[in-house]
């Protein structure tokens, strides 16, 4: 029998050899179990590493520690008595005259539990290969995982002002959850660190916290990969496996550090439905499944365990509707995780670039020639940046995608009797991956390869972790148009933002690739622009002539002009005008005024950018 040399005089941890050093170290982050039952109250049982350690509180009895991993029988030993458990399962003791019965008593009693406890989770184990776990089985098997998987994580954030982009909001902090994946990496919530500035997690039963850092963020699948470097970290962790989609009323227990506590939480629900969702925080639709689980504010990132293994991530809830909560499914984590692996970071998921309408009517399933056994959905627009857009033509209609038939309301077979959109199959292929394609153009069908890819849109629906672009001339705020500029405007900024550029944001498409749509901010008055100060919120769509592409395009048409005057040409047919020298010299006395540091956004301060600026002047 192996045995450590590791034991416990008056509660504290001494070591007899060196070669127990490290066993010292690591007990210091065991995990301490309730005091056993009377008689012996007094004295503690200790569970680490899959042994148990009995403390004395009142006495200076020592014990010695047998190691069960590597050996037939496991046991305690108890002032020199040795008390252990049999290969058969019964408990025996050596005897010793300076042995307490009591202490012998109290070590079988451990070594009982301990028989116990395996007993239990091996029932568990059997009735999870028949199928037959039932909620209180699956709840404790999900603490059983979760206490040396699922870490706390502690965030300092501050996000830009979009308003005054050359400064940053007052930081805040915010708390989440997260669970260790093979690789020494945490996985958790992309909300949960979105904009951090600090991160810092806590493993269950430490009273530490280890630094942490952001390797990889996928802000439309919201979720993100931790790395800790410190090794005394991971002392102790194991990692979760990833496991299946859940079928519709099967278990699951959601493990987290919700509000209202600072200790692991386990809350217990069915699956609702499975089906594609708009995730709040990337504003995507992609799948997530709906539990009945109470999913609160902390939950964010903590594993949703079916069995033995990961069905899911907690992220969101449905606000004025009490236990619905949804979690994101594996497949969805694997892209995310199979991406970062394979390129060092987030590649996103992919698009057709379509705007489809169903087909549900007899008569305009007529009208475009489809015969009674023909089912599909209408493409009524194209991205001109996807690949669609060389080989579909508007009002085609899409019949399958990669042999798949679409139905007329454009779903596709999922599993058992259960549909799901096509677009579903689409964000699962990874990028630059060809689909083929099955349509109908005038009565004809037609099969057409193409490639896939993440497409960005005109207006990007978020900026987390980045600093938003501004430039500034003559006090005039040129910025490109986002939605968290939008969002800016309060809660609800979809009736309170200008009408004609939220229009614009949600529903225009681009026409080129790197194309932005610019817009004057402000204008921080000064005599120089007097009177322009009511053309705040319009599209900057020319200067001196030249139609703007985007902001760096902007800046450099400013930055280089030669004549006189500088135009700007914007929306609604409105104007400006600007002596260019007179103007320029303002800049300068207006940033000073206004205590902003720099006239230009850092992006566009780069060397790559001030090369461009110098070329294009000089040309």
């Amino acid at each position: 029998m192996l045995r450590s040399s590791a034991r416990i005089v008056r509660g504290a941890w001494s070591s007899s050899s060196s070669a127990s050093c490290a066993v010292h170290e690591s007990l210091k982050d065991c995990r301490q179990h309730r005091p056993l039952s009377s008689p012996f109250a007094h004295y503690r049982a200790i569970y680490y590493n899959n042994s148990y350690f009995c403390t004395s509180t009142a006495d200076a009895d020592t014990y010695s520690v047998g190691s069960g991993s590597t050996c037939s029988s496991t046991s305690v030993s108890v002032n020199s008595e040795q008390v252990f458990e049999n290969e058969n399962g019964s408990i025996g003791a050596s005897s010793s005259n300076s042995v307490r019965r009591y202490g012998a008593s109290l070590a079988a009693q451990v070594l009982r539990r301990k028989r116990l406890g395996r007993r239990r989770r091996n029932l568990v184990l059997e009735r999870q290969e028949d199928g037959q776990t039932t909620g209180m089985d699956s709840a404790y098997s999900a603490i059983e995982l979760a206490l040396d998987s699922v870490v706390k994580i502690f965030t300092v954030s501050s996000s830009p002002n979009y308003f005054l982009p050359w400064q940053n909001k007052s930081q805040r902090e915010s708390m989440g959850s997260g669970f260790v994946i093979p690789g020494k990496k945490i996985l958790t919530n992309a909300h949960v660190v979105a904009d951090h500035t600090f991160v810092l997690v806590r493993k269950h039963g430490s009273p530490t916290k280890y630094r942490a850092e952001v390797q990889a963020v996928g802000h439309e699948c919201d979720l993100a990969i931790l790395v800790v470097e410190s090794e005394e970290f991971w002392e102790g962790m194991n990692f979760l496996e990833l496991g299946d989609i859940p079928f519709l009323q099967q278990a699951v227990a959601v493990v987290g550090y919700p509000q209202g506590g600072d200790n692991i939480s386990v809350t217990k629900g069915v699956v609702s439905r499975v089906e594609p969702t708009q995730y709040v925080h990337g504003a995507t639709q992609l799948m997530a499944i709906q539990i009945d689980a109470a999913i609160n504010p902390g939950n964010s990132g903590g594993p949703a365990i079916m069995g033995s293994k990961v069905a899911g991530v907690a992220f969101q809830n449905l606000s004025g509707a009490e236990n619905i909560g949804y979690i994101i499914p594996v497949p969805v984590i694997e892209h995310f995780i199979a991406g970062v692996e394979e390129t060092g970071k987030y590649v996103g998921f992919c698009s057709l670039g379509l705007s489809c309408q169903p087909t549900e009517n007899v008569q305009l399933r007529n009208h475009f020639r489809m015969r009674a056994e023909m089912t599909g959905v209408l493409v009524s627009k194209i991205n001109p940046l996807s690949d669609a857009h060389k080989v579909l033509k508007k009002d085609d209609i899409i019949l399958a995608f990669d042999g798949v038939p679409i139905a007329n309301d454009g779903t596709v077979p999922f599993r058992n009797r259960e549909r799901i959109t096509f677009d579903h199959l689409v964000s699962m292929k990874k990028p630059n991956e060809t689909a083929l394609i099955k349509i109908l153009r005038d009565g004809k069908e037609y099969e057409f390869s193409m490639t896939l890819r993440p497409l960005l849109p005109l207006v990007p629906v978020h900026q987390f972790d980045m600093l938003p672009s501004y430039y500034i001339f003559a006090g005039l705020v040129f910025v490109p148009l986002t939605q968290p500029y939008l969002h800016e405007y309060g809660e609800d900024w979809y009736n309170t933002s200008p009408r004609r550029l939220c229009e614009r944001a949600l529903r225009e498409l681009p026409k080129k690739a790197g194309e932005q749509f610019i817009v004057l901010s402000q204008v921080l008055m000064d005599d120089v622009n007097a009177g322009y100060e009511r053309l705040a919120e319009l599209q900057v769509k020319k200067v001196n002539g030249v139609e703007v592409e985007n902001l760096k395009h902007l800046c450099q048409l400013v930055e280089c002009c030669s004549a006189e005057n500088l135009r700007f040409d914007l929306d609604d047919d409105r104007v400006i005008v600007l002596n260019y020298q007179v103007a320029k010299i303002a800049t300068s006395k207006i940033l000073k005024r206004h205590r902003i540091p720099s006239a230009m956004s850092s992006d566009l301060l780069s060397e790559q950018n001030n090369s461009e600026i110098e070329l294009a002047c000089s040309s």
